[in-house]
This record gives structure tokens, C-alpha cells and sequence, in this order.
């Protein structure tokens, strides 16, 4: 299984498309991992009898591994290959998933969903490094772009795919499905993914050794900074996200099938972004394309918390239209930031994925378990958290560019 062929790169370099798709659909574990059950929960809360919130620890169980273990991944494919690394944690996962189909109690539950979120991430973590193991500078934001962009269906598919498995087969199916999906990723990328990094360019195996670059990037004042702009940037959807069963049946009164009504405009906006920011890769300097992202997901927030504010029950359009342009501009500044952390250590770009994604899922995970939570009692409450995220988010961005201005 961890056999790893010896191909040229080239072909992989010359059509890039078919090794995007692989790459975003790697990336979509997780999502289908948080996403796919959330039209489960009241039926989860009901056969085991739990709490809303303690069924909301479903996802903080799964996304505090899924950031301990990004620090191991993306550090272990620098040392002994992507493609190995990739086939192992996917392998792990459909075990995982397996063990959720078929767990007696809540607790068994939990413990199952711990491994999925330690090996869930793989894809992500160690994509990252693959695309810029490959491409350089606008070929790499573009391939970059366009990974994001197949990835952003993920969350807009998962939850209706949930829905009608829950409705059809109850929720032990809708993990047998993510069971189903880790399998056949498992073969595909046995049988299609290249490795990028080979034996030459490998650090030796040596875990202080590993260590200590996990935490030379960590320490790096202007990577830390864009690094958590990056996650809080990302907040003012997840608590939306965080949210959802509490947004889609009882804010909205939707159904379990209808979950698409919050995912598709917020995935909407992602795809546009998405495109637009491949459009101009090369064209744009990264910073001021950063500057509109901020400033478009900034005035999405604002008019989420007015329209909240003064209307008593606001259209579902409306609240649909202003998630979306929050959506693109978050998308916007996704690629700039990513690309920006990876080039700052370009020896150590699995390390670099690594620490940026804990600290991205680290401030996920506080959301969904903390935020979402204590937010979901009024939309008007979910919006002026998703607007104290993007400020805070643009104010850590911002204070990295004067870091680096002041540098020069």
C-alpha cells in the first residue's frame, strides 16, 4: 500500500484539472465529516437522550484531534512522502467511519469520531504541499483557486446528501456513507496519486528535529498573524455553519432536507470567489486582492447585523444574498493568506500547512463547540458574532502588513 511509483511530473504539471478534482475531493473529507450528520442531530439527541449541546461535542471531539494531528501531517510528508502519508490517514478514516456506523452508545460514538478527526484533515494538510511541491507563483494561486473552488461544493452537498440518507435509512447509514466515500478515495488515490516529494528533498525522520520547525514556524511573527487572521476570517461563516441545525429548523422552520437553503448560498459565494481570484492570479498583487476580500466579507457582516436588527423576522432571501457576498470575500482572501504562510518557509511547506491549519481548526473548533452554541439563540446574536470575527480578523491581517512594512 505504501509503495510509491516512480512517475514524471510533467503530466501532472500539463493538466493539472484531473489533479485538482483528486485534491478537492481529498479536501472534502472533512467537511462531509462536519456537514454530512447535521440533518441527524434531533435524531441522534433523541435515540441516545441528549442535550443539544452535548450532541454539538460531536463536532468539538473530532476538530480538536483533526488540529493536534495536522501538526503531525503535514511535518510527516516532508519527511517520508505525500503519497504515503494521504493512503494511511485515508485508510484510518473509513475505519473510523465504520466504527460510527455501527457504535451501541454515545460514547463509542465520540471515540470513533476522535479518529476521524485525527486522520480526516490529511487531504487538506498535505494537498496544500502537493500543489506547491508542483507550481510556482500564479500557477500555483490558480491550481490553488481551483482546488477551493471544487472543495467549496463539499459543505453545500453534504448536508443534503445527510438529509435524504437520514430520511431514507435513518443516521447509522449517513456514516456509512462517509465510510463509502473513504473507501473509494482510498483506491483512487492508490491508483492516481503521484509522488511530489521524492527521497532527495526529504528531511530525515526525526521527531525533535520535526519539532522544532513546527515551532520556528509557529513563532514567526508575521506567519502567526496571517495565520490567525486566516481562521478568524473563516469564523464569520463557521458559527453560521456551527449553527446550522439550530438556523435551517428552528430559525428558518425548514426541513431535514433542506439544508441547502443556508450551505448553497455560502458555497455560492465560495465558487465565485474562488474563480475570481484564479482570474487574477498574476494580474493582482496579493494584498490588494486581500483588501477587497476583507472589505466585501466586512460589509456582508454589517448588513447581516442591520437587517437583523431592524427587521423582526428578515426574508430568508435577504439573510441567503448576505451570507453569499460574506462568502466571497472570505474566498478572496483565503488563496492570498495560504500562499503567502506557505512561501515564508518554502523548505518546510508541509510544516508551514500544518501549523496554519491547526490554528485554523483550533479556532473552528472553539466556535462550533463554544460560539455557535451561545450564539444560535437569535440570528441577530449569530450575526454580530460573524461581524466581531471579521473584524478581528482584518485587524490581525492589517497589523501583519505593517510588521512587514516596518521590516523593510
Amino acid at each position: 500500500m505504501t509503495e510509491e511509483p516512480r512517475l514524471t511530473l510533467e503530466p501532472y504539471k500539463n493538466r493539472h484539472g484531473g489533479l485538482a478534482v483528486l485534491l478537492a475531493a481529498l479536501s472534502m473529507v472533512s467537511p462531509f465529516s462536519i456537514d454530512t450528520f447535521f440533518p441527524s442531530f434531533h435524531a441522534i439527541e433523541k435515540e441516545f437522550s441528549l442535550t443539544p449541546w452535548v450532541v454539538q461535542q460531536t463536532l468539538t471531539v473530532y476538530m480538536l484531534p483533526l488540529s493536534f494531528m495536522s501538526l503531525v501531517q503535514g511535518p510527516l510528508s516532508d519527511a517520508i512522502g505525500r503519497r504515503r502519508v494521504i493512503l494511511v490517514g485515508l485508510g484510518v478514516y473509513t475505519f473510523a467511519a465504520i466504527g460510527c456506523t455501527l457504535a451501541p452508545t454515545f460514547g463509542i460514538l465520540l471515540l470513533f469520531r476522535v479518529l476521524q478527526g485525527m486522520s480526516a484533515g490529511v487531504g487538506t494538510i498535505v494537498g496544500r504541499a502537493v500543489i506547491r511541491d508542483l507550481y510556482e507563483g500564479p500557477q500555483a494561486q490558480k491550481l490553488l483557486s481551483l482546488v477551493m473552488m471544487i472543495f467549496a461544493f463539499a459543505p453545500a452537498v453534504a448536508p443534503v446528501i445527510g438529509g435524504w440518507i437520514h430520511v431514507k435509512l435513518g443516521w447509522r447509514a449517513v456514516f456509512g456513507f462517509m465510510a463509502l466515500f473513504g473507501a473509494t478515495l482510498t483506491v483512487t488515490s492508490y491508483c492516481k496519486l503521484p509522488e511530489t516529494h521524492p527521497p532527495e528533498r526529504r528531511p530525515r525522520l526525526h521527531v525533535p528535529e520535526l519539532s522544532r520547525t513546527a515551532l520556528r514556524v509557529a513563532g514567526h511573527g508575521e506567519f502567526l498573524l496571517m495565520a490567525l487572521a486566516m481562521g478568524a476570517n473563516f469564523a464569520t461563516l463557521m458559527c453560521y455553519i456551527g449553527a446550522a441545525p439550530s438556523v435551517v429548523l428552528d430559525r428558518w422552520h425548514l426541513a431535514e432536507t433542506q439544508f441547502a437553503w443556508l450551505f448553497l448560498p455560502v458555497i455560492s459565494g465560495f465558487v465565485v470567489g474562488a474563480w475570481i481570484s484564479g482570474r487574477l492570479a498574476g494580474r493582482f498583487p496579493l494584498v490588494k486582492q486581500a483588501q477587497i476580500g476583507f472589505a466585501v466579507s466586512l460589509s456582508g457582516a454589517v448588513a447581516m447585523v442591520l437587517l437583523d436588527a431592524l427587521v423582526a423576522e428578515p426574508p430568508i432571501l435577504a439573510q441567503q444574498l448576505l451570507l453569499l457576498v460574506g462568502s466571497l470575500g472570505v474566498q478572496l482572501v483565503s488563496p492570498t493568506l495560504s500562499l503567502r504562510m506557505l512561501d515564508l518557509f518554502p523548505k518546510a511547506r508541509g510544516s508551514a500547512a500544518s501549523v496554519q491549519s491547526c490554528i485554523s481548526i483550533v479556532i473552528s473548533a472553539v466556535v462550533f463547540g463554544f460560539l455557535a452554541p451561545l450564539a444560535s439563540g437569535s440570528m441577530l446574536n449569530l450575526a454580530e458574532t460573524s461581524l466581531c470575527a471579521a473584524l478581528v480578523g482584518f485587524a490581525l491581517w492589517r497589523t501583519a502588513q505593517h510588521r512587514v512594512s516596518f521590516a523593510k
